[in-house]
């Protein structure tokens, strides 16, 4: 998981099986969508963000239709890196990536309070992120 890009011949090597045997492993895996993707991750500032936040979404009403719309606004929107329906006071937990404080005021009043289906919101910035 911490290295997508190890050749096939040192995974092979690492787990004590033959190359062949790792590369029709790893196919299989991905066959049965166990393995779902390889991701590159990129320093934040080099694609022009500059603040993070996490965002607590209260939703005023629960339905099946409105957190399908909900959750389909989420993934056309840019600045959602990635979000997480949950449990608790809050149903959603967005963490966004935007260029500065302007842009999270702005990004957050159109992106979330003028949402007819949400209650409330709470944003915390992100001051150090580590894997």
């Amino acid at each position: 998981r911490k290295n997508a890009r190890l050749p096939n011949k040192d995974l092979a090597e690492r787990v004590g099986i033959a190359p062949s045997t790792a590369l029709e492993r790893v196919r299989r895996l991905r066959e049965s969508r166990t393995l779902l993707g390889f991701h590159a991750e990129i320093t934040p500032a080099a694609i022009g963000i500059g603040l993070q936040a996490l965002v607590s979404v209260r939703l005023a009403q629960h339905s099946r239709t409105l957190l399908d719309g909900f959750q389909a606004h989420l993934h056309a929107l840019p600045e959602v890196l990635a979000f997480y329906h949950v449990a608790g006071a809050d149903d959603f937990l967005v963490h966004v990536g935007v260029r500065d404080s302007a842009h999270m005021r702005e990004f957050a009043l159109s992106a979330f309070t003028e949402r007819p289906e949400v209650a409330r919101i709470e944003t915390r910035l992100i001051f150090e992120f580590q894997r």
